[in-house]
């Protein structure tokens, strides 16, 4: 038994794996059976309080990976957990106009939420497995991920002021409302139904609720094409992308609901993040060329991480400052 638990799995012996996966299922079963009980709405305060309880373990999370493989491991953990929760703030406000534009009571929202972070783990898993073996067999790999994030970078910069378009009027939601048996209302927390038990035709029908958490899915993923080539560019460990990834996103649903009572004093906040995903594409750019010898200079990981740091503080700084006199709902 012990020499199989010292076995290696991706350069890390198979207990570590599994100690990480307890101690996430253990945080999952703290949250269904223990946060969602009795079903009631999460304020603002039990948020920060959940968020900063969440951040702790993380936290802790990075410090033991500091102390097992030092400084340089500690190093690109920490600045991966920072660049995926920064990152998975953007995530927080198109989940809150998903919310708002189906009308999900706050009540059901963590519901939600709770099966989306699960599906965002799973869904994770298969695309950080699939860029480990992609990078580990063709490095070229990393120019493309650094050219793409410095493209996603300018892209987000120069549309950063643009209204987002209407739910009802964007194709994917447009497709599943054509291709689903949808209830015209919600029925309390429940995904599917059947219908001859609530006077609708005979067999299943989904739920607003079910189309919400699709809807929360398919943002997930178009937030994961860009997080995980920019958390790569960290690091190649596949154990200290998928731990740092997965540390960031646990504790989301519990800073939304704080996040999205305050939507709109992190206005500019799309700015620094659109500039860090640039300069993580520069990054990465230059490892790969300096790998080659085409370049003598690379950003150094903890530089990067402090960079980072300053970006996101001046973007939250100057939203607080800039939208100080804005009410709510502006």
């Amino acid at each position: 038994m012990i020499e199989f638990l010292m076995s290696p799995a991706l350069g890390y012996p198979l207990w570590v794996w599994l100690m990480f996966l307890l101690g996430v299922l253990a945080l999952l079963a703290f949250d269904l059976g223990v946060l969602q009980k009795d079903g009631r709405e999460i304020g603002v305060k039990d948020s920060l309080r959940l968020s900063a309880f969440y951040i702790g373990i993380g936290l802790l999370f990075g410090g033991w990976v500091w102390w097992y493989r030092g400084a340089d491991a500690g190093v690109q953990y920490f600045t991966g957990y920072l660049l995926e929760k920064s990152l998975s703030l953007d995530n927080v406000f198109v989940i809150s106009l998903i919310f708002s534009s189906m009308a999900v009571p706050r009540v059901y929202q963590h519901r939600v939420l709770f099966w989306g972070i699960l599906g965002a783990i799973a869904m994770r898993a298969l695309m950080i497995g699939a860029g480990a073996a992609l990078v580990a067999q063709f490095q070229w790999v990393l120019l493309l991920f650094g050219v793409f994030l410095l493209a996603a970078g300018l892209k987000m910069l120069l549309s950063a002021d643009d209204e987002a378009k209407p739910l009802s009027e964007q194709r994917f939601y447009q497709w599943l409302r054509r291709h689903m048996r949808l209830t015209p209302a919600l029925h309390g927390n429940a995904f599917l139904l059947r219908g001859e038990t609530h006077g609708m035709a005979r067999g299943w029908w989904a739920t607003p609720l079910l189309l919400t958490l699709i809807l929360v899915e398919s943002a997930d993923l178009v937030f994961a094409v860009d997080s995980i080539p920019a958390i790569f560019a960290v690091t190649q460990d596949p154990f200290l992308v998928y731990t740092s990834n997965i540390f960031a996103i646990l504790g989301l649903r519990a800073l939304y609901f704080a996040l999205s009572a305050m939507v709109h004093r992190f206005h500019y906040l799309k700015y620094a993040l659109a500039l860090v995903l640039v300069l993580i594409g520069v990054k990465v750019g230059l490892v790969y060329l300096h790998d080659a010898g085409l370049v003598a200079f690379k950003i150094p990981t903890l530089l990067s991480l402090l960079l980072t740091v300053l970006l996101l503080s001046g973007g939250i700084a100057y939203s607080w400052h800039k939208t100080r006199r804005v009410p709510p709902g502006s």
